[in-house]
C-alpha cells in the first residue's frame, strides 16, 4: 500500500502544481501489505488524492499518510480545501450524488469517484471514514485488515527461496 500511495502520488504531483496545491506523502519507511487487487487499489488511492487536489485552493496542501498496526493498515487523505458540509456526507458515498452540481459539472467527473472508494474498500473488509469542515478541509480515513503472513508461511518462504540458491 505505501509503495503503490508514493507511485499514485508521483503521478499526480505535475496536477497538484498546476492547481498550485502541495502535495506530499507520509513515508514510514515500514512496507505495508494489504490483500487486494492492485489496480483496485490504484483506483482507491487515485480518486481519493485526485479529489483532494481538485477540490482544493491555490497555495493549499494534500498530505497522503500509509501506516500499520500489527492487525491494519491505515492510508489517511487529507487537505486543507473547500470542505464539505455536514449534512453533506451521509449521501457523499452514494452513486452520482454530488454535493455542488453546478461546481462538478465545470470542474468534470462523474460523481461516482467515491462510491467506487466505497465499493473498493468495503471489497477488501475495510472501512472508510470522512471528516470535514467547510473552509477548513478534508480527510478520508481507510481502514484495511493488514496481509501478515503466519510463522509456517514464512518458514515455506525461506524454504523456497534456499531451494533456489
Amino acid at each position: 500500500l505505501d509503495k503503490m500511495a508514493d507511485d499514485v502520488c508521483e503521478m499526480l504531483k505535475i496536477h497538484a502544481k498546476e492547481k498550485q496545491v502541495d502535495l506530499s506523502i507520509n513515508e514510514n519507511g515500514e512496507p505495508i501489505y494489504v490483500w487486494g487487487n492492485n489496480d483496485r487499489v490504484e483506483q482507491l488511492l487515485i480518486n481519493l488524492i485526485e479529489n483532494a487536489i481538485k477540490y482544493n485552493q491555490p497555495g493549499g496542501t494534500v498530505r497522503v499518510s500509509v501506516y500499520g498496526t500489527e492487525k491494519n493498515a491505515y492510508l489517511l487523505v487529507s487537505d486543507t480545501g473547500i470542505g464539505i458540509a455536514e449534512e453533506h456526507i451521509p449521501r457523499l458515498f452514494e452513486r452520482f450524488y454530488r454535493v455542488d452540481k453546478g461546481r462538478s459539472r465545470s470542474m468534470g467527473g462523474t460523481g461516482l469517484g467515491l462510491a467506487i472508494v466505497k465499493h473498493i474498500v468495503v471489497s477488501m473488509g475495510g472501512t472508510i471514514e470522512v471528516h470535514s469542515k467547510l473552509g477548513e478541509g478534508t480527510e478520508f480515513s481507510v481502514t484495511l485488515p493488514r496481509y501478515t503472513s503466519t510463522p509456517a508461511e514464512e518458514e515455506a518462504m525461506a524454504d523456497d527461496y534456499s531451494e533456489e540458491a
